[in-house]
């Protein structure tokens, strides 16, 4: 009798088809679980048990599902940890898949030219799922009580302009374009009374300074491309990514993008060549949001936790 041989799940692709299924419905995922008028405001997706907030892709993987959009309440746990709290999840209830990556060791050989320089194994990180479930799908979870200003003090209505002065960036306002410039090591933007709301000033000076983040005495990054480029294309996912996990850790609720159609078919057209981009991607708005918020001394000293 021939047994059958089940094929591991390409999480990778996974991920990336319902990425590019959201694209070419004509929004990115990011834009939606944090609008005001679905989900009760923006909030990160936390762990109900450790209150530690989700980070990288899981923050897309979690704000893709539709639960993101029924209740303001950004908590989620695994069954072990429901089960071990009395907890229950309800019958048929279906869970959202999230990653971490796992440290491999491998034993060089006799024969690897670098067996010989005495540094051991050789590393490489192995992606890792597990499932999550929404509090709203778990019965016995107590209550959700957001975070007042006391508790959360970096939400406080003047956070970006914190970060902006704390960064110590060079910020012009003038013109009718927001823009960072390579050259001059500077962020231009339009008068404040151009904007539709202070909120979406400050969404639109964090997305540039995400920009400035990349600088090479800074993050590093590759800020060669031009206008509509791929490299630049590159960047500006990078960039929105993070400035929707920075609108929302900060409480902002008027998050304005301004990347349009045609970045999202260039969007469209990377990660249809590469399964792993959206993962780089996430991973790398993570450290532009990590490094922009450590300039909020409220937030530093909190102590953020990778998750």
């Amino acid at each position: 009798m021939r047994s059958e041989t089940r094929n591991p799940r390409d999480h990778y692709a996974e991920t990336t088809d319902q990425i590019i299924a959201a694209l070419e419905a004509g929004t990115p995922p990011w834009r939606q679980p944090w609008d005001n008028a679905k989900a009760g405001g923006p909030s990160m997706p936390q762990n109900i048990v450790t209150g530690v907030r989700y980070r990288g892709i899981n923050v897309l993987t979690l704000g893709m599902s539709p639960l993101a959009f029924a209740t303001s309440d950004p908590r989620w746990a695994t069954y072990k940890q429901a089960q071990e709290r009395k907890w229950q999840v309800r019958k048929g209830a279906r869970g959202v898949t999230g990653f971490f990556y796992r440290r491999i060791e491998i034993d060089r050989g006799e024969g690897d030219p670098a067996g010989d320089g005495g540094e051991g194994g050789k590393w490489f990180p192995l992606l890792r799922s597990f499932t999550l479930f929404h509090a709203s799908q778990i019965d016995g979870v107590p209550d959700y009580c957001p975070p007042d200003i006391e508790e959360a003090p970096w939400r406080a209505p003047d956070a970006a302009e914190t970060i902006v002065r704390n960064s110590r960036a060079e910020v012009r306002v003038g013109g009718d374009r927001a823009f960072y410039s390579t050259l001059t090591d500077h962020v231009q933007m339009p008068p404040q009374h151009a904007f539709r709301s202070p909120a979406a000033w400050s969404s639109v000076q964090l997305h540039e300074l995400g920009h400035w983040s990349g600088a090479a005495h800074r993050l590093n990054r590759d800020m060669s491309g031009r206008f509509g480029s791929r490299v630049y294309s590159q960047e500006e996912l990078r960039v929105e990514l993070a400035q929707m996990m920075i609108c929302a850790e900060l409480g902002i609720r008027d998050c304005d993008f301004t990347n349009g159609a045609a970045y999202l078919a260039h969007w469209l057209k990377k990660l249809r060549g590469d399964k792993k981009e959206i993962f780089r991607a996430a991973a790398d708005a993570q450290r532009i949001a990590d490094y922009l918020l450590s300039f909020h001394p409220d937030y530093a000293m909190r102590g953020a936790s990778p998750s």
